[in-house]
């Protein structure tokens, strides 16, 4: 397990600020388990979801760089988390699987040109001797905005999103797994997001700010 509970370059779990947060949102006396949870809502609502933040710069992957930003897509906000866990000494790792999303944006869409996300990722923890998928990337408000349910986590079971909305639409279907590791493996992620989306990396600077107001304008 030593691999999954010290600190690396993306998963700062020695980082300062990952130290602070990761104490601020957790009790004395909790369990690891009980911990875990606390993070993970910490995480899923304490940093926005925005698909328009990823950048091709290693350093905007790390986890004080997603923490203080404030927001960040669904890897960044998963190395967070693994980073506050190992913090806790929980063994933490990242789980990466590609996603066709059916509750898109159309100006993500356009921007994509397709609604698969590829390396999707999520964090699994280690409790009560069995891995546990934990997936922290809609913050409740844009749940609400996109009319899906929000994902929720105590620790005992894999958190992954629901297959369909509030009203029986198809939500979220996982194509292809690609396995766990103890690192972020972002050269290999943004290889395959810039294969993908060449016209995402495009103008950075042109992308849209505000994904929760534009997933309430389209969803009203």
């Amino acid at each position: 397990m030593e691999k999954y509970l010290g600190p690396t370059y993306y998963i700062e779990s020695e980082h300062p600020a990952i130290i602070s947060f990761a104490n601020q949102n957790i009790k004395k006396g909790q369990t690891d388990l009980e911990k875990a949870v606390s993070l993970y809502y910490a995480v899923r609502d304490g940093i926005r979801y925005n698909p328009y933040s990823i950048e091709p710069v290693k350093e905007s992957m790390k986890a004080s760089s997603v923490l203080k930003k404030g927001d960040g897509y669904c890897v960044a906000k998963a190395v967070l988390l693994a980073a506050c866990a190992r913090n806790q000494k929980i063994p933490a790792r990242l789980g990466f699987a590609d996603v066709q999303n059916h509750l898109n944006t159309e100006k993500l869409k356009e921007l994509m040109g397709s609604d698969t996300f590829f390396y999707h990722g999520f964090t699994e923890l280690f409790l009560n001797n069995q891995w546990v998928k934990a997936t922290p990337a809609f913050n409740l408000e844009l749940c609400n905005n996109f009319n899906v349910k929000p994902l929720e986590f105590d620790g005992t079971k894999d958190s992954v999103f629901h297959p369909f909305d509030k009203s029986g639409n198809r939500h979220m279907e996982y194509i292809k797994d690609h396995g766990s590791f103890a690192d972020l493996p972002w050269e290999t992620i943004l290889g395959s997001m810039k294969k993908a989306y060449p016209k995402y990396f495009e103008n950075i600077e042109r992308r849209s700010k505000n994904f929760l107001t534009e997933a309430l304008k389209e969803n009203q």
